[in-house]
């Protein structure tokens, strides 16, 4: 295995790890489910808040990123650290981390990839 596949290996570990740590995390209010999906296949990760807050329905993504062409693209982010601040605790280089959430012109004022 060369160097980018075994990059790409570490690097999806360390989302799945990130996304099960918030995973562990029920909200505190209403009857609400954590779902997290880990597709491998895909390279698709997610976790959504789906369930009542009395009678309001909640779904939706709290954190949903892709890996594409050899980086991680940060979809969207609900959190409140930050899932790319995440990630680059665990080691990951910004350059390998897109903030897809951002527009392309805004992405080129910060440390992280521009795609």
């Amino acid at each position: 295995m060369d160097n980018a596949v075994d990059s790409m290996i570490c690097y999806r570990d360390e989302i799945k790890r990130v996304l099960q740590e918030h995973a562990a995390h029920k909200p505190a209010y209403g009857d609400i489910e954590v779902e997290l999906i880990l597709d491998d296949a895909r390279n698709h990760y997610e976790l959504s808040y789906i369930g009542w807050d009395g009678y309001r329905r909640v779904h939706g993504s709290v954190i949903h990123v892709d890996i594409r062409d050899d980086k991680i693209w940060v979809q969207h982010d609900g959190t409140e650290e930050g899932f790319a601040n995440r990630l680059l605790e665990a080691g990951i280089p910004a350059g390998r981390i897109v903030l897809a959430y951002q527009h392309p012109v805004r992405r080129r004022l910060t440390p992280f990839a521009v795609a």
